[in-house]
C-alpha cells in the first residue's frame, strides 16, 4: 500500500536533557592509556523486537513511518518494555497494539545491542507463535500496514530499499535458524 509521507511542519534542535542521558566516562586501560568516552544511557529496561509467526514459514511484518529517514520502512513490530513488564509481556502487548494479534507462545531467543560502544540499550528478540486475534489501543499515529512475508524469501527482503533496520533483519535470521533446528 502506498501512502503519502507525513507533512513536516518544522524541525529544530532539542535539548534532550531529562529524556536522553549523556554520560562522560574517564577510563584508564591496562596499558596506562587514558581516554574519555561519551555514551547514551537508556532506561535499563530496553525494548522488544517481535517475530510474529502466522505459521512455520510466514512472519508478519509492519510498514510504518520512520522519522529518521522520512520514509515508510518495512520491519518487525517493536516497542519499549514498560516498568514491571517482562520482555515476553511487552512483546504480547505490543503485538496487540500494533498488528491486532496476541500470542499463546512467546520465547525470548536473543538480545541485541545497537551500538555498544556508544549506548547501553538492549533489544530483546521475542519469537511469538500460536497467534490469535486481539486488538488493543496503541500509540501509533496511524494504522500500521501488516505485510505477511515468507522466511524462505529473506534474501529478497534484505535487497529491498524499504527494509533496512538492523534489529529486524538480525531477528528474522535468528528466528529462521531457531525454527529450522526444531
Amino acid at each position: 500500500m502506498d501512502r503519502p509521507l507525513p507533512i513536516v511542519h518544522a524541525t529544530r534542535e532539542v535539548d534532550a536533557r531529562g529524556r536522553l542521558h549523556l554520560e562522560e566516562i574517564e577510563l584508564e586501560f591496562a596499558n596506562g592509556a587514558r581516554r574519555r568516552f561519551e555514551r547514551l544511557r537508556g532506561s535499563g529496561r530496553g525494548a522488544v523486537v517481535i517475530v510474529p509467526m502466522l505459521d512455520r514459514d510466514t512472519v508478519l511484518l509492519v510498514r510504518e513511518y520512520a522519522a529518521g529517514f522520512h520514509r515508510y520502512e518495512l520491519g518487525l513490530p517493536k516497542g519499549r518494555i514498560e516498568p514491571g513488564e517482562t520482555p515476553e509481556q511487552a512483546a504480547n502487548r505490543e503485538l496487540k497494539e500494533e498488528i491486532g494479534f496476541g500470542a499463546r507462545r512467546l520465547s525470548l531467543i536473543a538480545r541485541l545491542s545497537l551500538a555498544p560502544a556508544y549506548m547501553n540499550h538492549l533489544s530483546h528478540v521475542v519469537l511469538a507463535e500460536s497467534l490469535y486475534e486481539e486488538k488493543l489501543p496503541g500509540d501509533e499515529p496511524e494504522e500500521l500496514e501488516v505485510v505477511p512475508w515468507s522466511l524462505s524469501r529473506l534474501n529478497e527482503l534484505i535487497e529491498r530499499e524499504d527494509c533496512s533496520e538492523g534489529r529486524s533483519l538480525a531477528a528474522l535470521f535468528i528466528a529462521r535458524e531457531r525454527i529450522a533446528r526444531r
